[in-house]
């Protein structure tokens, strides 16, 4: 289904520092509240758990929320007096961590530290009630991911961003693993 609505507003700036931030995070509340519709009981987290090491991992992946997964400037707009979730073509059932966790690689790659973009993910109540070590998983598995698609793509300079992200926010991980 497609649905459509004018809106006038703008893409989202992750940038430190920036003022869209409390917005962004108060959207992704606001999504994390919409209960998993019934047409989505049956679906799987399939994007991480194939990055998995083994079916134990891919097991923090799971749950019963409704995800985005596919939290980037373009896809939060925001507006004079409203924030948008837009562009929703990969919802997910999965673990409600995951588009906090989304946020965090995103704000990495537009240049805050792991620890920023970490404090900025706290302010969700998904990412505070998460497991670490499903988080640590998450981010282990995001990396291989990443890595894997700018292998395939060397040319596309946004894969390697989210790498360089993604490797960034592991080696800040690490010692959360030991």
């Amino acid at each position: 289904m497609l649905g459509f609505e004018a809106v006038e507003g703008w893409s989202s700036d992750f940038v430190p520092g920036s003022p869209d931030l409390p917005a962004i995070v108060t959207t992704l509340n606001r999504v994390a509240e919409i209960a998993l519709p019934g047409v989505a009981q049956a679906w799987a987290e399939t994007r991480w758990n194939r990055f998995a090491t083994d079916e134990q991992e891919a097991a923090l992946f799971a749950g019963e929320a409704l995800l985005h997964t596919d939290i980037n400037p373009s896809n939060l707009m925001i507006g004079n007096s409203a924030t948008w979730a837009v562009d929703w073509s990969w919802p997910t059932r999965g673990a409600a961590f995951i588009d906090p966790a989304c946020l965090v690689l995103q704000l990495i790659a537009a240049g805050h530290t792991a620890e920023s973009a970490e404090s900025w993910a706290a302010r969700c109540p998904a990412w505070s009630n998460a497991d670490p070590h499903a988080i640590d998983a998450f981010v282990r598995a995001s990396l291989r991911m990443y890595e894997t698609f700018a292998e395939r793509r060397p040319e596309a300079g946004w894969l390697t961003a989210m790498t360089d992200a993604a490797q960034s926010w592991a080696a800040h991980r690490r010692p959360a693993e030991a």
